[in-house]
């Protein structure tokens, strides 16, 4: 809590308290000791989540460890391993060891590989899965508890149905064995699990809308219903939990069911899968999400699940976990900004005084990706003269609306003041996550407020 004070630059009793009262969790698993601790809450920095992960298709241990350090490398505040292929034990441990960032997963995945179909999974597999993977040390994990028998007739009238992969499989598994939800039923078990771990619960939204024509519908928000439910019993039995949220709202309803989660989940941290706020851009939906995603955050939800290019197309690379990851932080940082967050806009201010003053390289370095900056101002302009140029390739020279003004304020006339505003990034009040640049995680600080966490055993050790 006092890492996390400090990343936040908020005091340690309010953490304590936003922690107390369920308002905020701090995923980190007695087991995971590379965790950098951060805290997810609305009174906090708007926090993002990469998904990485591999599938029967594509990826190895390798191609999933260079995600996990792209992912961090660019900001990432948490990572989800949602591998469905092989070798998962070895991927998941491994992001562990690696990954100074809460690691997620979703146990109901390997519980299908084990089992071999959805309908043969028992409950006594189910809990062995979970309590093995924390014991592995994953830091949160989501748990499809609220999509009940009853609610699946609401889905019939749907466009697509069931689209969440726990969900759907939650779905096949009631209506072939004619019982409840065996993660609901086993509620308990799993908060005793949990709770000896530190695991973080994040209750899924397996009836989450995948189109706009589904959102808000009756079957969404009866599921909603149930994770306030389940919100308040993982209280009781002293976990920590988040809800997630909806991937597809028009823009008009984003903001109505973030408050409708909060008020629903007593404020519970609101977890959010964009939400993709039109249907229409197959290949751009890390843009049609991330502004969903603004408005959210904007709304009050505290971590936002990004959307690389490759959604509903294929399983991300490395580079589109970047791009994915760069349209997140924009969405995150424009939130914070917008709700007056503590020194969130000095990094905007910065940079704009750094473009004004054509000081190429100050730009460069206070962008949000640096390199991809430099990239594109190099590919037209490379020489290192340019970097003192009162212009770029846009407007050249002669039209440069900057340098224009400038010669305006420094000539003779007695209208236009100098401009001499200047940011003291150093001595700004934002948190980390609003401070250029993104992707760097305090490594000393991290050893050292983990050189007394203990290690986690297994029995069979």
């Amino acid at each position: 809590m006092e890492r996390i004070a400090e990343r936040e630059n908020e005091d340690p009793e309010f953490v304590r308290e936003q922690v107390a009262e369920g308002q905020a969790v701090i995923p980190a698993n007695v087991g995971h000791g590379t965790l950098d601790p951060m805290i997810i809450g609305r009174e906090f920095s708007t926090k993002v989540n990469a998904n990485i992960g591999n599938s029967d298709e594509t990826s190895d241990l390798d191609g999933e460890l260079e995600k996990l350090h792209t992912a961090v490398h660019y900001g990432a505040d948490t990572v989800m391993d949602l591998s469905t292929g092989s070798n998962l034990d070895e991927i998941r441990e491994a992001n562990v060891e690696h990954s100074p960032v809460p690691v997620g997963t979703v146990p109901i995945y390997e519980a299908v590989k084990r089992a071999g179909s959805p309908e043969e999974i028992t409950h006594e597999l189910l809990l062995d899965v979970i309590e093995k993977q924390a014991q592995q040390g994953v830091d949160y994990m989501t748990i499809h508890a609220g999509v009940l028998m009853e609610h699946l007739p609401l889905t019939d009238g749907r466009k697509t149905g069931i689209v969440s992969r726990g969900g759907s499989i939650m779905a096949k598994w009631m209506e072939e064995n004619g019982m409840q939800n065996p993660l609901y039923t086993k509620y308990e078990e799993i908060c005793a699990i949990f709770r000896e771990y530190d695991v973080t619960f994040s209750l899924g939204d397996g009836l989450r809308p995948g189109c706009i024509a589904d959102a808000s519908d009756e079957a969404q928000f009866a599921e909603l219903d149930t994770l306030g439910e389940l919100t308040r019993k993982a209280w009781d039995e002293g976990v920590q939990v988040m809800v997630e949220g909806p991937g597809h709202v028009p823009m008009d309803e984003v903001a109505d069911n973030v408050e409708r989660q909060q008020d629903v989940c007593d404020g519970a941290p609101f977890y959010v899968l964009g939400p993709l706020v039109t249907d229409i851009a197959p290949g751009y939906d890390h843009i049609t999400s991330a502004i969903g995603a603004t408005e959210a955050g904007r709304a009050g939800a505290a971590m936002l699940c990004y959307v690389t290019p490759k959604e509903h197309l294929g399983l991300p690379e490395q580079e589109d976990v970047r791009e994915g990851l760069a349209a997140y932080r924009i969405a995150a940082h424009a939130a914070d900004v917008a709700n007056g967050r503590q020194g969130a806009r000095d990094w905007d201010d910065a940079l704009s005084e750094a473009r004004y003053a054509f000081d190429w390289n100050e730009q460069f370095d206070l962008a949000l990706d640096p390199e991809r900056a430099r990239e594109y101002h190099d590919q037209t302009l490379p020489g290192d003269n340019y970097k003192d140029a009162r212009f770029c390739s846009m407007c050249g020279v002669e039209f440069c609306s900057m340098r224009i003004d400038q010669d305006a304020r420094d000539g003779d006339g007695e209208g236009m003041d100098e401009i001499a505003d200047e940011t003291d990034l150093g001595g700004s009040d934002a948190a980390s996550a609003n401070r250029p640049p993104v992707g760097t995680h305090d490594s000393d600080a991290q050893l050292h407020h983990h050189e007394a966490r203990p290690t986690v055993t297994s029995d069979d050790d």
